[in-house]
């Protein structure tokens, strides 16, 4: 049968199915297949999205604390440091005592958490409610990405962590406005908001999603550390590729408003163009994520990291607005073409037993490259534009190189990770 063939059999069933369920075709083929589980975990989190108001707005609402500029930073800092050993826990977690239980309890102690923020005064409790902030807010994560792991058909991974990423983006781009019009209403709100829609997300998973992690006949967990997961050289390659993409991705939140303003842009421009990385993203990752999701996982996502090495290598170039928005389209189709597949090769790669740690690892990696970002960007900043950007550029070229060195690897450990699914 050729591929022409295939295409018209495949496009002729989605037809006829999307006429049984009533769904468009182009949509039809974009959810079809994923289990009701997966969609409440989809509903979940658009929904605790829509709510996370208090984050970015957080250095705002510390100001109006009456804290300094330092002050504020070692507060903030301090969530960064809480949000590391949050993935790590939840990891271990998810694996012990389950994924339904630990997303549950991570909200649940997010909104407590978010709760005594919002009311507590004095450096000192502030300090360490933005730290306990931090520890709870990806408690989550692991479990999510486990719990997807576990229902999902190891072909589907990347089309569903796709669609999660995009409740996410669309989510955080509601979140902005609505926190906006909060914020001049009052912090208080956004911290009740931010804390309900914590809690409905954790209960709604509490009562409609069945456990998913995999037992022993006796009903005991399998054994299994961090340090099994370390042990596997080929995580932790991938772990470390994943660490410097995260450190050029930050720059986005880090030193490109700081480029933007040396070059005489307002903070305006800045918001402007990064605007154009929440758009793109709502509009073009839905229609391609099933496309992508039919290729190498592996040559997808190596491209992906070229193309995020390519916009900001052009940021060298950049010194209006529109070119800067240029830049930022341009590495935000890298971030939609990674979008999924990175998290669906690390549910290949873990054992079922293991799913919750490996995917705290990978998210650990994320979150230290948020904290390198700026210590590493400022320095570089110092010696120039061009020996900022062209660096994160030559870091993402050697990343996606080691990626498609990876690809063999990764492709052998695919087989088990289908029978285990």
């Amino acid at each position: 049968m050729t591929s022409v063939t295939r295409r018209r059999e495949e496009q002729a069933a989605a037809v006829r199915e999307s006429r049984r369920t009533g769904l468009p075709g182009f949509l039809h083929r974009r959810v079809d297949g994923l289990p009701g589980p997966f969609w409440v975990l989809w509903s979940g989190t658009l929904v605790n999205r829509i709510g996370l108001l208090v984050e970015p707005f957080l250095a705002f609402y510390l100001s109006a604390q009456g804290l300094s500029l330092g002050a504020i930073g070692v507060a903030l800092a301090m969530s960064g440091a809480g949000s590391i050993l949050s993935q790590l826990i939840g990891g271990a977690l998810a694996d012990r005592i389950g994924r339904r239980a630990t997303l549950t309890l991570g909200m649940l102690s997010n909104a407590a958490a978010l709760l005594a923020l919002g009311y507590v005064r004095g450096f000192v409790p502030l300090l360490a409610a933005t730290f306990a902030v931090g520890l709870t807010i990806d408690m989550y994560r692991p479990a999510s990405a486990a719990m997807v792991a576990d229902v999902v058909a190891p072909d589907d991974r990347p089309r569903a962590y796709g669609l999660l990423f995009w409740a996410v983006n669309l989510g955080f781009s509601v979140a902005m406005v609505l926190g906006g019009t909060l914020a001049r209403a009052g912090f208080v709100w956004l911290f009740w908001a931010d804390a309900i829609t914590c809690a409905i997300f954790g209960l709604v998973v509490w009562f409609a999603v069945p456990e998913t992690r995999a037992r022993r006949p006796d009903g005991s967990a399998e054994p299994g550390g961090f340090l099994d997961v370390l042990h596997d050289p080929l995580m932790v390659g991938f772990v470390l590729l994943s660490l410097a993409v995260s450190f050029v991705y930050m720059q986005a939140y880090t030193t490109l408003p700081l480029a933007m303003k040396l070059t005489g842009l307002p903070a305006q421009a800045y918001g402007l163009a990064m605007a154009v990385n929440g758009v793109v993203i709502i509009a073009v990752q839905p229609l391609v994520s099933g496309w992508l999701g039919r290729r190498d996982i592996n040559t997808v996502l190596a491209c992906g990291i070229a193309l995020i090495g390519a916009g900001f290598g052009l940021t060298t170039l950049a010194s209006t607005t529109w070119s800067y928005a240029g830049t930022v389209f341009v590495w935000t189709l890298g971030e939609i073409t990674m979008a999924g597949t990175a998290a669906a090769i690390v549910a290949h790669l873990a054992p079922a037993h293991l799913r919750g740690r490996y995917s705290g690892l990978f998210g650990l990696s994320y979150s230290a490259g948020y904290l390198l970002a700026p210590l590493g960007g400022t320095r570089l900043l110092e010696r120039g534009q061009a020996a900022l950007w062209l660096s994160c550029a030559g870091l993402c070229v050697a990343a996606a190189l080691g990626q498609l060195a990876l690809g063999p690897a990764i492709r052998r450990r695919q087989d088990p990770a289908r029978a285990d699914a």
